[in-house]
């Protein structure tokens, strides 16, 4: 199995800044895409930011030029890095990767258990 265990949430003013990290650890042959995807109160979960195993990255329009996903292939680990932080940024943070366990298996989804976000004065 795989495990992905984010951490790096909490509270910030608007304005501030957050960094998140998710690491993945289990029977992993190759991750490809990784992605941060979050949930506020009453709504549906969206995707933030996806990143592929060669670096190319995604931004849904709300966050860009804000958020910067990155990761580290080495350590199985993506981060986001989330600046100028706005009231409508607070959610629960999910990190996904799409992992092949095994030479030859199809990509799987797997999920982090989520971290809290919230900006506030």
């Amino acid at each position: 199995q795989v495990q992905l265990v984010e951490s790096g949430g909490g509270s910030v003013q608007p304005g501030g800044s957050m960094r998140l990290s998710c690491a993945a650890s289990g029977s992993i042959f190759f991750i490809n895409d990784m992605g941060w995807y979050r949930q506020a109160p009453g709504k549906q979960r969206e995707p933030v930011a996806i990143i592929t195993n060669s670096g190319r990255t995604n931004y849904a329009d709300s966050v860009k030029d804000r958020f910067t996903i990155s990761r580290d292939n080495a350590k199985n680990t993506v981060y986001l890095q989330m600046n100028s932080l706005k009231s409508e940024d607070t959610a629960d943070y999910y990190c996904n990767a799409q992992v092949r366990t095994q030479i030859g298996s199809f990509p799987y989804d797997f999920w982090g258990q989520g971290t809290q976000v919230t900006v506030s004065s």
